[in-house]
């Protein structure tokens, strides 16, 4: 299984990266978590393309996890080369409402994205997505939102969505191989209860959760710094991490 990271900025893009969107690979599939701001430009970057996506899940419907899943209906709903199959597309409820809503209902009759997305309303619990076995569950943010596990053999990733402290995230986390986690807030900053982690709550979780690899992601830099985020997380995990950035990949 490969991840690679599109974009790894928290809440709004960053000077070095777009929002949040991971690219999941195993067995020619490719699933891409989340589509925030900007990722579609590092997509077609990407080896993968444009056109390589097979399957999307969206985490929530906050903007900077999803608008660019709005760009992506110009891309297929208008392709020069043909119509597309509605492609796969995993979220909460109302999620293909909410894309027709940002996109522009006036701007196609029916003012759905059915054409170009088969919507299905994401639950708690096990499904499968091409060779991906998926684990989804509530996480601690203002808005429905779903932290996953994807699991391919003997391999296994988490990733905690935007969350507060969430025990969820120690059984979505526990023994993988990298625990994708964010980390928005410092510890040493007032910042709100029960909408983002910090870099200490992140390692607490990793630890706890005995996961192989940690990855500080959702970074935001107009309000924190990275390197003090990745000491925060250091002092609370023994393991390897890494902070997150655009164009990263990792072999799991």
């Amino acid at each position: 299984m490969k991840l690679s990271v599109l974009g790894c900025a928290g809440s709004f893009p960053g000077p070095d990266s777009p929002c949040s969107s991971y690219l999941l690979e195993a067995e020619g599939f490719r699933l891409l978590l989340d589509f925030g701001t900007g990722a579609l430009g590092a997509l077609q970057r990407h080896p993968a393309g444009m056109h390589g996506v097979d399957a999307i899940v969206l985490s929530h419907l906050h903007c900077d996890h999803i608008l660019d899943a709005c760009s992506y209906v110009v891309v297929r709903r208008y392709d020069p080369a043909g119509k597309h199959r509605p492609m796969p597309l995993y979220g909460p409820a109302g999620t293909g409402e909410r894309l027709a809503q940002i996109y522009g209902p006036e701007d196609y009759v029916g003012g759905s994205v059915e054409d170009v997305y088969d919507v299905k309303t994401l639950q708690p619990g096990r499904f499968a997505v091409g060779p991906f076995a998926i684990v989804a569950a509530r996480v601690n943010h203002p808005v429905e939102t779903f932290g996953v596990r994807i699991e391919h053999g003997d391999s296994a990733i988490a990733y905690s969505a935007d969350t507060g402290r969430s025990e969820a995230l120690v059984d979505l986390a526990r023994d993988v191989d990298l625990f994708l986690c964010e980390a928005s807030y410092l510890e040493d900053k007032p910042h709100p209860p029960d909408l983002h982690l910090t870099g200490l709550e992140a390692g607490e979780y990793a630890t706890r959760a005995q996961a192989g690899r940690l990855v500080l992601t959702h970074l935001v830099q107009a309000w924190g710094d990275p390197e003090k985020t990745l000491a925060e997380a250091r002092s609370a995990y023994a393991g390897p991490i890494d902070l997150a950035y655009a164009g990263a990949e990792y072999q799991i």
